[in-house]
C-alpha cells in the first residue's frame, strides 16, 4: 500500500500535477497502516531517533544543568560576558555544528582516531554540542529566581555558591522538567548537523527528521507521514508528563 500511494503520488509530481486531497487521504491512510501494523523500517528509525535524543539530553545535561545554575549564584568577573555568549550559542546554526564536529572526527581530525563519523556516536556529540547552551541559559534563567528567594537563608547556613548549586538543581527540579522537554525537542527535531556528521544510511544512521526530508523528497509521503506523526506523537506525550509532574510537584508544595 505504501509503495502504490508514494507510486501514484511521485508520478503526478513527475507529469507537473500537485498531490490532489484523495492522494493525500490515500497517503495518510498508508501512513496509519505503517503505524498501525508496526513497521520495521518505522519502528528502526524511531528507536534510533529516540536512543540518540535522549543520550544527547542525558550528556548535555550533566555538563548544561550545572553550569548554569552555577551561573545563577556565582558573582565573578567575566560573568556577565559568559551569560552573553551562552545565550548567542542557543541560536548556533545546526549545519555549522555539523561543519565543525564533521572536521573534528573526520580521519585527519584531532578525534579522527575515535572512528565516530557516520555513526549514531557522531549523532549524539552533535545534538550535545547543539542544546548544551541551550541548558545552561534556561536552567541558568529558572533557578536565579530560586537563588533570589533562598539565596539569603542558604548563605546564612554558609553555604557557598558551589556549595548551594545541588541545593538549587534538587529544588527546582520540576521546573528543570521544562528545560529538558527544550533539549529534546531541540535534539528530536534536528535535521542538518545530524545528516552532515551521521550520513542518514539506512539502518544505521537514518531518523525520523533525516528519514522525513529524504522520503519527501522521493515521493514517499506515506513513509514520511507516518514517522511525522510519530514524531509529534512523542513530543506531545512527553510535555504533557512534565506538565502533569509540574501540577503534582506544585499540589504537593500547597
Amino acid at each position: 500500500m505504501r509503495q502504490q500511494a508514494g507510486r501514484r503520488l511521485d508520478r503526478g509530481r513527475r507529469a507537473g500535477h500537485p498531490a490532489t486531497v484523495p492522494d493525500i487521504a490515500t497517503a495518510l491512510a498508508a501512513a496509519f497502516g505503517l503505524i498501525t501494523e508496526g513497521d520495521r523500517a518505522v519502528l528502526s528509525i524511531v528507536t534510533l531517533s529516540l536512543q540518540v535524543s535522549f543520550l544527547a539530553v542525558a550528556l548535555a545535561a550533566l555538563v548544561g544543568l550545572p553550569l548554569g545554575a552555577f551561573l545563577a549564584v556565582a558573582r565573578f568577573p567575566g560573568r556577565r560576558p559568559l551569560i552573553i555568549a551562552g545565550n548567542a550559542l542557543m541560536g548556533l546554526p545546526p549545519v555549522v555544528v555539523g561543519l565543525l564536529v564533521y572536521l573534528l572526527l573526520s580521519r585527519s581530525g584531532p578525534l579522527g582516531g575515535w572512528g565516530l563519523l557516520f555513526s549514531p556516536g557522531a549523532m549524539v556529540v552533535a545534538q550535545v554540542v547543539l542544546i548544551t547552551p541551550i541548558l545552561a541559559t534556561l536552567s541558568r534563567e529558572v533557578l536565579e529566581g530560586l537563588w533570589e528567594e533562598y539565596g539569603e537563608q542558604l548563605r546564612s547556613f554558609g553555604a557557598t555558591p558551589r556549595l548551594a548549586v545541588p541545593t538549587l538543581l534538587w529544588d527546582g527540579r520540576f521546573s528543570l522538567l521544562t528545560v529538558l522537554l527544550a533539549g529534546f525537542g531541540r535534539a528530536s527535531a534536528e535535521v542538518g548537523a545530524v545528516m552532515i556528521v551521521g550520513g542518514n544510511i539506512e539502518g544505521h544512521t537514518r531518523v525520523m527528521t533525516t528519514a522525513i526530508a529524504l522520503e519527501t523528497s522521493k515521493g514517499d509521503l506515506p513513509l514520511a507521514l507516518a514517522l511525522g506523526m510519530v514524531l509529534m506523537t512523542i513530543v506531545l506525550a512527553v510535555n504533557a508528563a512534565a506538565q502533569l509532574l509540574r501540577d503534582l510537584a506544585q499540589r504537593r508544595q500547597g
